[in-house]
């Protein structure tokens, strides 16, 4: 009995933990600021405000006599927000890189029933066909910008761990740069057609071995000269691009995987669908590159928040036991100071407002740190991960102020909980109880 106790005590205890980081986290920022503002009207204007105010400055100065104590909240909530605001930047980045990366002005045709380019196959006829679909921008010379393209992968030397890597390797039309003006050659030079030439993205130099301009690739048993470095500001830095008629050649490709196409206008889109839908000879999904890439960025992303905040959770039910025992140690230290307090006239709920706070303090305290510690390390730091193509992603952290906010409402939501039960004991505490237990 005494055990099935325990296990419902904790239980109920990991309830309290969820529902109070939900309210905390969910709730919209105005209204924990409004109660903020309401509480510090009522310290400030209440007799018994007043008494709370009193009570917490004393219990404030008195928190250098418990450094030791006090730390291990300071230091167990850092922990829990240091880790959350980490895993949470972690996939707002790799969703921001993706979802940068496609636009409503451009469209991506793969094959029917195809949700990633690895999986689509399109013939040359079918290529042919799309670049002369209504709604397609077209230059001075009347010619489609598009851009029928092969995407391969290739596995090379990952710098951080010495490992290989699939690394996605794109053929491109000569109509990319028109397609894709953002594609800028930063170091060295663009490709010639017909010649075995690469240029790398930013990141994947950044991230893999061998990929300096002016040295040699071995891709699929033949030599490949590195001429150049792109940035893009989005998921293509992490590739190599070509030209599609000789990276088909030497992988022995007959088609492309996917069309991508410049709009006339963003409004073109319908008529561009309508009229490829409606082509009897294909079949084929187009959608807008913006709807295209965030959906590519959703599932990973939502993995990886869930893992997040799970993480986080049971980390936070360590740290509010933490903070539990840390608050119950100080009201039974002051145990004295209390019972003085409450015997000259000062109420329950002053000392109850006084011990929540003094626990919320440290806690926005450790809240603080875990965010400085995130933000320090973690901030634009530039990882890979594999995406939906499965290849390699770089992308970098994005400890963005928002997330910033979360974290620091999972501190102060750990510190009312753990100093809730604390409060009240000490609120309820008999005065003749507390100076013997003192």
């Amino acid at each position: 009995m005494h055990r099935l106790r325990a296990l419902l005590r904790n239980l109920a205890l990991l309830a309290a933990v969820v529902a109070s980081l939900a309210i905390w986290v969910w709730v919209p920022a105005i209204v924990l600021l409004g109660g903020l503002l309401v509480l510090g009207l009522w310290m400030a204007t209440t007799r018994l405000g007043q008494q709370a105010a009193a009570v917490s400055w004393v219990g404030i100065l008195t928190l250098p006599q418990r450094i030791g104590a006090s730390s291990v909240i300071v230091i167990g909530i850092a922990g829990v927000v240091a880790v959350l605001v980490a895993l949470l930047a972690l996939g707002g980045g790799l969703a921001q890189t993706l979802r940068g990366t496609g636009n409503a002005n451009t469209a991506i045709v793969l094959r029917g029933g195809a949700t990633a380019e690895l999986d689509s196959g399109l013939s040359r006829e079918d290529a042919t066909l799309i670049l002369q679909a209504p709604g397609i921008a077209r230059d001075p010379e009347g010619r489609a910008l598009g851009t029928a393209e092969v995407v391969v992968v290739t596995n090379i030397t990952k710098k951080s761990s010495g490992t290989e890597a699939n690394v996605e390797i794109r053929g491109v039309g000569p109509q990319v740069w028109a397609v894709r003006p953002n594609l800028k050659i930063i170091d060295g030079r663009a490709f010639k057609p017909g010649l075995r030439e690469m240029i790398v993205g930013k990141g994947a130099r950044e991230q893999f071995a061998g990929l300096e301009p002016g040295t040699t690739l071995n891709l699929n048993a033949q030599q490949w000269q590195i001429v150049g470095v792109f940035s893009s500001g989005d998921a293509h830095e992490s590739e190599l691009i070509g030209d599609s008629e000789t990276v088909a050649s030497a992988y022995r490709r007959n088609g492309f995987q996917s069309v991508t196409v410049r709009l006339a206008t963003p409004q073109s889109f319908d008529a561009f669908k309508a009229a490829l839908k409606s082509d009897p000879r294909l079949k084929v999904d187009a959608r807008t590159t913006r709807d295209y890439y965030s959906a590519q960025s959703e599932q990973l992303s939502k993995v990886i928040r869930i893992v997040g905040i799970v993480i986080a959770a049971i980390m936070a039910v360590g740290a509010v036991f933490g903070a539990l025992n840390t608050m119950y140690a100080a009201i039974n230290a002051r145990a004295r100071e209390v019972a003085t307090l409450r015997a000259i006239g000062f109420g329950p709920t002053p000392v109850l407002v006084s011990v929540v706070l003094e626990a919320m303090l440290l806690a926005l305290l450790g809240g603080a740190l875990g965010a400085a510690v995130a933000w320090l390390i973690f901030h634009d730091y530039a990882v890979s991960t594999l995406g939906a193509n499965f290849s390699q992603v770089v992308f970098r952290f994005d400890v963005s102020p928002a997330l910033i906010g979360t974290g620091v409402r999972w501190a102060l939501a750990i510190g009312l909980i753990g100093g809730l039960a604390p409060a009240i004991r000490a609120a309820s505490l008999p005065v003749t109880t507390a100076l013997r237990e003192s």
